[in-house]
């Protein structure tokens, strides 16, 4: 669900497919970096959840890693899912790919998987380093738990959010909270997941994006971060266009255009986690 990226946990805000794939390329390659980092999955046609699957995307760069797969994308909105199940079927390998309608802080495993897996999903589910006995213990011998989360909560692009839905003219209707879970430093993650026989593989990149188009550091959070905003405000056009001129104009001064792009500099955070094989 890069986050940054999208929510997957209670009512939350409504997500816009179209919009979140806008910057589809910068936000698939944590992915790739994280699948990496995957061992080989303990059977030949390995069981897979996917947490937070957003539009589809992703899952089915799982299915091109494991073709005989059999894979299911977990997500709480019906927007995103309606996009994904364009994606759903039969795989030529033999594997299969499916989509379900679940609230990541009650998911729990009905069957053993080989890997459960989740791209920018999980800072929208409060608590989420709580859930990983359950799923670990849910994994066969030799499965994996894989994941990333964003890690650039205190970046500019956050933190000018932050302050403005703050700020007297917009906290009464908008509030200071910022709508996503805290996510943990990676020693903190290393620690969380550490348990016999497991092996935890933590750390962490800032990926520097190179930006193009008017306003792009505001165009990439209206994807991801301000969808609390423009759920809250929806229905209210001018306090919308207000608020986001308001946004931009910060925006604009902490990530001034060069002659290439903006620079837009996004720490990620990485956890690969095999159990007892």
């Amino acid at each position: 669900m890069d986050s940054a990226d999208l929510p997957r946990s209670g009512a939350g805000p409504v997500w816009d497919p179209e919009q979140y794939r806008r910057h589809a390329g910068p936000r698939l390659r944590p992915l790739y970096d994280l699948l990496a980092r995957v061992p080989d999955l303990p059977s030949p046609r390995p069981r897979v959840a996917d947490l937070g699957c957003g539009p589809g995307g992703p899952t089915a760069l799982l299915a091109e890693r494991w073709p005989a797969a059999r894979i299911t994308g977990y997500d709480l909105s019906e927007a995103m899912l309606a996009e994904a199940r364009a994606y759903a079927g039969p795989t030529a390998s033999g594997g299969s790919v499916d989509f379900v309608r679940a609230d990541l802080a009650a998911w729990r495993p009905g069957l053993p998987h080989d890997l459960i897996v989740s791209n920018a999903a999980l800072h929208w589910v409060p608590g989420h380093a709580a859930r990983f006995p359950a799923w670990l213990g849910a994994l066969r011998p030799g499965g994996v738990l894989a994941f990333q989360v964003p890690g650039n909560f205190t970046a500019p692009s956050h933190t000018l959010l932050d302050g403005l839905r703050a700020s007297p003219r917009w906290r009464d209707r908008l509030g200071p909270g910022a709508g996503r879970a805290p996510v943990l430093e990676p020693a903190e993650y290393a620690e969380a997941l550490a348990g016999p026989g497991c092996e935890a593989d933590v750390w962490e990149t800032t990926y520097v994006h190179v930006l193009t188009g008017e306003d792009p550091v505001l165009e990439w959070t209206k994807g991801t971060a301000l969808r609390p905003v423009l759920t809250a405000l929806d229905g209210d056009p001018a306090a919308r266009d207000a608020f986001l001129a308001e946004y931009r104009d910060l925006l604009r001064e902490a990530y001034p255009p060069g002659p290439h792009g903006t620079l837009f500099p996004f720490r990620r955070i990485f956890a690969v986690v095999r159990g007892n094989a």
